[in-house]
């Protein structure tokens, strides 16, 4: 008997709600046009028997890396309705780090954006790097290389599903089963390359019922699809949410013309990284500071009366008397505008996550009436362990526990997560499955508590991977390495949890301070602070950054004056590094790199 899938629930939407409107694109007009569900299914169902014709067989993988359009979303659908699992790619990565997802997930076809992404995967393909790699389809709107018989154009991709019948993607769809692994999530460990989260098709499907419940999505929401797609959380607001909910996705232009999109579309459901609600919160709080006069006064009344409503609504209460009329007075005179102006006059639920959010932020968006969301959560539990819900948010918090999970602290205060969401394992990798997949229960790596009303508190990170501002994981230990590799460099710690770039300190190795010294005429003590040794020290970090993603890249750089050791804190007993020491005793090198911007 067939089992409940993400594919299965898309085949069901189009025969429910055949000529409603699934996903929208912004035409060159400027209009934004709709492509019904039963198109939406049509196309996954072309794409997925494309996929068995180019021999993906039953449990192998399609590896796509583009920006969000259509055809990431039906590839992605497709392959799973294949008996497949996906595994998506970040633009930023560098082609060393694309060769490296390709190869690992084994997948015969890979699906790319345009031209530059092309190039990182011929590159390595040329250099023999992929050899299980069979073809490489292009999204709409750029044609295939000629002299190039791997590559593919859209529509010949599409012509390719005539040579497998409809009744063989029935077979698949039919041999589903809820423990197939259903897509990967590229994840960076704290060391080596990248890991592959196994979700399986009951996490997939499990995780969008409870999102699509607890933040109460329907059939006339509308999201904006916006931030990464190999990251499980924009993949759940783009993919399995509306294909459960019958809810409507936006695809945005860019992220350079997102907030414009936001003014056309006016979501009402928005996902965001702290990143994308911190520039928000920058540029809504610097035109509110120009504000004089009566305005000001109306401004501060409207903001004090968004406070005391939304404290009110958090707790689960309910808004009346002399507050009522304080908020509608307010929502007519500042809220509805100030909303419309920024894309959100219809916003009924919006999310932060992917990383921590200052406290700050959610105050003021509170303030404005548009509460934040926090959720915490991580690839490894498709994304939720814990939500600040309507009716029950506590700022600071990262809420209670979702329905049906467990979440529990261990003796050392590390958060611990069990249930339906709870992933299947690392791909190839049982070394670390073990490790963190113990009994059942997800070893998260964050150190937590409960208060007395069950909401859970992040307080420390047990992993040493770095969560930028951006959402990005980060292993700092490989770009540290990298580092280290040069002759002049002792140590170097990467810093930039919850900074918006990463920083480096340095320390230089002695013998090569003296020989740096003697070949530049100067005084050894003076090399780390010399401009001849500035120089060439970023020529070190930019041969480093020519090894990684954009978003993995040394922006800033301090060298230190001393190198690190056991006396002056920095080492323990056996050589590691004390990340918080040397935190602590260079916070003014560090704060100093981030003073005035990137």
């Amino acid at each position: 008997m067939a089992v409940d899938s993400i594919p299965r629930r898309l085949l069901e939407k189009a025969k429910s709600r055949p000529t409603s409107p699934a996903y929208y694109v912004r035409a060159a007009t400027g209009t934004w046009t709709p492509t019904d569900w039963a198109t939406y299914a049509r196309e996954v169902r072309r794409a997925a028997r494309a996929l068995i014709s180019l021999g993906m067989a039953e449990g192998g993988s399609v590896a796509i890396l583009g920006y969000n359009r259509p055809e990431w979303a039906i590839m992605d659908l497709a392959c799973m309705m294949a008996r497949g699992a996906p595994a998506g790619i970040y633009t930023t990565c560098s082609p060393t780090e694309v060769s490296y997802i390709v190869d690992h997930a084994e997948a015969p076809v890979v699906l790319v954006e345009n031209l530059a992404q092309y190039r990182k995967v011929q590159s390595e393909r040329d250099a023999g790097k992929l050899p299980r790699l069979r073809w490489i389809v292009f999204m709409k709107g750029t044609r295939a290389p000629e002299g190039d018989d791997a590559a593919m154009s859209w529509e010949a991709f599409d012509a390719c599903a005539d040579a497998t019948p409809e009744s063989e993607l029935d077979r698949r769809i039919e041999a589903i089963r809820e423990t197939d692994t259903a897509t990967y999530i590229y994840t960076s460990g704290t060391t080596g390359p990248p890991k592959a989260v196994m979700l399986s098709v009951k996490n997939l499907t499990w995780t969008a019922d409870c999102a699509t419940n607890v933040v109460g999505v329907n059939s006339a929401d509308a999201s904006l699809s916006y931030l990464p797609l190999s990251h499980i959380a924009e993949q759940m607001f783009t993919l399995h949410v509306p294909v459960t909910s019958g809810s409507q996705v936006y695809f945005a232009e860019s992220m350079e013309k997102l907030l414009d999109n936001m003014k056309e579309v006016q979501p009402t459901v928005l996902f965001g990284v702290p990143r994308v609600w911190e520039k928000m919160h920058a540029g809504i709080a610097g035109k509110l500071a120009q504000a004089t006069g009566a305005k000001k006064a109306l401004l501060s009344f409207a903001r004090s009366t968004g406070r005391e409503v939304n404290a009110v609504k958090d707790a689960g209460g309910q808004v009346g008397g002399l507050l009522g009329v304080r908020y509608a007075v307010a929502s007519k005179l500042i809220f509805s505008k100030l909303k419309e102006a920024v894309g959100l006059k219809n916003a009924r639920v919006c999310v932060s996550g992917a990383a921590p959010i200052g406290k700050e932020v959610l105050e003021f968006f509170s303030e404005l009436d548009l509460p934040i969301r926090e959720v915490y959560g991580q690839s490894e539990d498709t994304g939720p362990t814990s939500f600040n819900l309507p009716g029950r948010t506590r700022i600071g918090s990262v809420g209670p526990a979702l329905p049906g999970v467990e979440v529990k602290l261990a003796e050392d205060g590390e958060i611990l997560v069990r249930g339906p969401n709870v992933f299947l394992g690392y791909f190839k990798d049982q070394v670390a499955t073990d490790e963190t997949l113990i009994n059942g229960w997800l070893h998260s790596g964050d150190i937590g508590k409960f208060d007395a009303d069950g909401y859970l508190w992040i307080t420390g990170r047990k992993k040493e991977i770095i969560i930028t501002a951006g959402g990005k994981n980060i292993a700092p230990k490989n770009i540290e390495a990298s580092l280290r590799n040069h002759e002049l460099v002792s140590q170097a710690v990467v810093i930039g949890d919850r900074r918006k770039f990463l920083s480096a300190l340095i320390t230089l190795k002695p013998e090569a301070v003296d020989a740096f010294a003697k070949s530049h005429g100067i005084a050894s003590e003076k090399v780390p602070s010399s401009p001849a040794l500035t120089a060439a020290m970023q020529k070190v970090v930019d041969a480093v950054n020519s090894e990684f993603a954009q978003v993995e890249w040394i922006r800033k750089f301090t060298v230190l004056p001393t190198d690190f050791s056991i006396e002056g804190g920095e080492f323990t007993p056996t050589l590691k590094v004390k990340r918080k020491v040397v935190a602590e005793k260079y916070s003014k090198e560090i704060e100093a790199m981030y003073s005035g911007g990137e």
